[in-house]
């Protein structure tokens, strides 16, 4: 494998693909870790979290770097992720043990409860855009709770993956609990398949997904899966503009515009369109788009050629079919795979920019007439990973995040983001389960109901 860096067009290092023998070996080798690790107390597991957690940051900068180069995001969103991996390492150092300690339940025997206990090996397939942090908000929970862990990383980060299997090893995790391997799609369907396979973590794209939960479920395996979104940032009339403009703005350039979770649908009622739009151009273009290394850059580059491509095919798309772009939508004239900010108004059902994720730094801007029309146009989304409303009206905000808007989290006067406190994760074709929290940490264990008479 080998990535290409998206700033320059340079390849990076090679890394030579693992074999089906090497495959199969290493999963007899993570199951007989897992023999070990899944009797060891949470105290020692919790030991060598922390540790993780310590090698994250001492080696930041250098892992930082690794990011940056392969899939283009600013330096400083680079270290920002080390460190949050970092804190979800910290987490569930603390926590495991109070969240999966026994559940004891009042029958009619002397003694009755839940004993939360591991699964085995968990597969984890990664995307990119965070290559760290999605892999860690997985590993973190999926080891404290006693289970062995498998990486199959995007192909694109192999550098990611190998750092990131590097910190397992140096915080003195017991050797093949956690491995990463180089391995092509179709070998995936066989590490899917192993009976020392017992569960599949998955984020990436919907049809992605869509094929590991048939695998899966035709296996009876578990399976957790955090896909794509098109998340709607509804200003209502009465909402701070400045604030709202500022922070669907930042969500929707975060990590250059390539987050499941970024408001990609902004919803504005017609009596404030004109002022919105004209404070988003201004917003927008306060951002700098440059080299990814650069401290003062604000946007790097999509992470491919072909990622490229497609946002650029569905804006012309959205134009053809009657949008308006207002800022942007040119592919510029540089080495790297740069697209500016960019907004299209004037969006209607029917279009690209209203009806598909928009993987990149577009915003779409769709009006309505009221309250009513803004929550229907939000809800009428085949995703359902995250929403926001921004209103002066807090108590008023939070009712309607609470009850009528669809989707796994719903914030208010703020962006969607994920939180290691917070359960995280979607419905409908953002797919299903959740990650973090107490509840991410349960859905890869045995919720084992223990009979006393």
């Amino acid at each position: 494998m080998q990535a290409i860096n998206p700033a320059t067009e340079l390849p990076l290092k090679n890394y030579p693909d693992h074999s089906d023998a090497q495959l199969l070996e290493a999963i007899v080798q993570a199951h007989q870790a897992y023999q070990d690790w899944k009797y060891v107390s949470f105290d020692e597991r919790a030991k060598h979290m922390k540790r993780a957690a310590e090698v994250l940051r001492a080696e930041k900068d250098a892992f930082a770097k690794i990011m940056t180069e392969e899939m283009g995001k600013p330096l400083k969103d680079s270290e920002a992720e080390v460190e949050k991996c970092a804190w979800v390492c910290e987490y569930y150092a603390e926590h495991a043990a109070e969240f999966l300690k026994d559940e004891i339940i009042p029958t009619d025997a002397a003694k009755s409860y839940v004993s939360y206990r591991p699964l085995g090996i968990v597969l984890a397939i990664m995307p990119w855009n965070y290559p760290f942090w999605q892999v860690f908000r997985f590993a973190a929970p999926g080891l404290m709770a006693g289970n062995a862990a498998i990486l199959k990383h995007a192909p694109n980060v192999p550098g990611c993956a190998e750092a990131i299997e590097s910190v397992f090893k140096k915080a003195g995790f017991p050797k093949y609990l956690f491995t990463n391997l180089f391995i092509t799609n179709e070998q995936t369907s066989k590490v899917i398949e192993h009976r020392h396979v017992k569960a599949v973590t998955l984020t990436g794209s919907t049809r992605a997904g869509k094929s590991v939960a048939a695998q899966a479920g035709a296996l009876l395996k578990k399976c957790v899966l955090e896909l794509g979104g098109s998340d709607p940032y509804i200003v209502l009339e009465d909402a701070d503009l400045d604030l709202a403009v500022r922070t669907t703005v930042a969500s929707r350039l975060k990590n250059n515009g390539q987050s499941c979770i970024s408001a990609k649908r902004f919803i504005v009622p017609e009596s404030i369109k004109e002022d919105f739009e004209q404070k988003l151009i201004v917003e927008m273009k306060s951002y700098t788009m440059g080299d990814p290394l650069a401290e003062e850059t604000d946007l790097g580059p999509l992470v491919g050629k072909k990622y490229r491509e497609q946002l650029a095919d569905q804006v012309k798309r959205s134009i053809d079919a009657g949008a308006k772009c207002i800022l942007g939508g040119e592919v510029p004239d540089m080495t790297g795979y740069y697209y500016p900010p960019t907004i299209l108004t004037n969006v209607k059902k029917g279009m690209p920019a209203y009806e598909e994720e928009l993987f990149g730094p577009v915003a779409s801007v769709i009006t309505v007439k009221d309250e009513a029309e803004a929550l229907a146009v939000a809800n009428d989304t085949s995703y359902g990973l995250g929403g926001a409303i921004f209103s002066k009206d807090e108590a008023r905000a939070e009712q309607l995040a609470a009850t009528r808007l669809e989707a796994g989290s719903c914030f208010v006067n703020a962006m969607v983001q994920s939180d290691p406190r917070l359960p995280f994760g979607g419905i409908n074709e953002s797919g299903f389960g959740r990650e973090l929290s107490h509840h991410g940490i349960k859905e890869f264990v045995n919720a084992k109901t223990v009979y006393v008479k």
